[in-house]
């Protein structure tokens, strides 16, 4: 018994077709290349720029707390606002153009009658005329000084990662960095 097949239409070929080639394994590297390719390029660019943030934070603190030292050690002379500027960002080398993108505050703290810092701080706005320096008053003996940097600088990626996610300070890309420390003027 001879067996009539019945005639394939070109809507059979094609259905035919699109099974073949779904069944077909060739092309998924691709598809998983990606996907997943955006993702390790967002993970690699946020370890870098967190590390960098890492690095100038550590050296910023560091600054301030060699410099903090010999303020609290001194032989009496109260450094102004411009001395301890250029000692911290001499100090702390990764902060670009750290002049004109640090903003040091001092507040004399009285322990007996105990009112905290303030919260906000200041910091340069790169879009606006220089601001006048906001505290700065120089400790006598044995008073308890906060000293608050805020130091500006961009992100190396501000569009991806966690450069994205950073808050900016000021319409021109600065995020801020802030290090604070408290000491006691020694006496003499």
């Amino acid at each position: 018994m001879t067996r009539i097949l019945p005639r394939t239409t070109g809507f059979g070929r094609l259905t035919g077709g699109l099974r073949q080639l779904a069944r077909r394994e060739d092309g998924n590297a691709t598809i998983e290349f990606v996907i997943l390719f955006p993702i390790f390029i967002t993970i690699l660019v946020s370890s870098v720029e967190i590390g960098l943030i890492t690095m100038r934070h550590t050296l910023l603190d560091r600054a301030v707390d060699l410099t903090v030292r010999e303020i609290r050690l001194g032989t009496g002379t109260a450094p102004q606002y411009d001395q301890i500027r250029d000692t911290i960002c001499d100090r702390a080398g990764a902060i670009q153009d750290c002049k004109d993108n640090v903003k040091i505050e001092m507040i004399r703290m009285d322990l007996r009658n105990w009112t905290p810092p303030p919260a906000d701080y200041d910091c340069v706005n790169h879009a606006e005329e220089v601001q006048p320096v906001r505290t700065f008053t120089n400790g006598m003996q044995n008073e308890m000084m906060l000293l608050r940097i805020c130091a500006m600088f961009k992100p190396v990626f501000p569009l991806s990662g966690l450069g994205r996610d950073l808050k900016n300070k000021s319409d021109s890309g600065y995020t801020a960095m802030i290090s604070s420390t408290a000491f006691v003027q020694e006496p003499l």
